[in-house]
């Protein structure tokens, strides 16, 4: 189950309400494909209910495809296993509004950026709904991840991440 619940690149911290869609001093405007193009590390960590927390490291290489799709190659490090891959295509549909696929989720990935936040959703296997809140830091260097993992409405795993960009 745990592999399954790793299924976004972008993780979070354990049980609270998801964070509301505006951030206090938001400055600039969370533009996903920019953010992601390019060399990106994220490092945090994944709690799964009546386990212990874990850390997770992510190393993610973007890269915006000519028809404007950006391509997003991760290796997923966890604890102590052995890394896994996965890889995100996220294109932009209109102004702050996202579609795309993750190779982890079951279904479509849906995104909207509201300011300097942006927030995904996607269905996981096992019947695990995904919703990942981004919020961009000023500078625009870095962004704050927080994912919640539900089945049947109840919170079984989080993910609290900071994301920096390398390049």
């Amino acid at each position: 189950m745990r592999a399954i619940l790793l299924t976004a690149p972008l993780l979070l911290a354990a049980f609270a309400p998801a964070p509301s869609p505006k951030a206090a001093g938001a400055a600039e405007a969370f533009d996903a494909i920019r953010f992601f193009d390019g060399k990106t590390e994220g490092e945090g960590v994944l709690k799964v209910a009546l386990r212990s927390p874990t850390a997770i490291r992510v190393q993610s290489r973007g890269r915006i495809e000519t028809d404007g799709t950006l391509s997003v190659r991760q290796t997923v490090s966890e604890g102590g296993k052995p890394a896994r891959s996965r890889e995100w295509r996220i294109r932009e549909l209109s102004p702050g509004r996202y579609a795309g696929t993750l190779s982890d989720a079951s279904g479509p990935v849906v995104g909207e950026a509201v300011g300097n936040r942006l927030r995904l959703r996607f269905r996981m296997k096992g019947g695990l709904d995904a919703e990942q809140w981004l919020t961009l830091a000023p500078g625009g260097r870095s962004a704050h991840n927080v994912m919640r993992v539900r089945k049947f409405g109840l919170t079984v795993a989080s993910l609290d991440e900071t994301i920096r960009k390398l390049e």
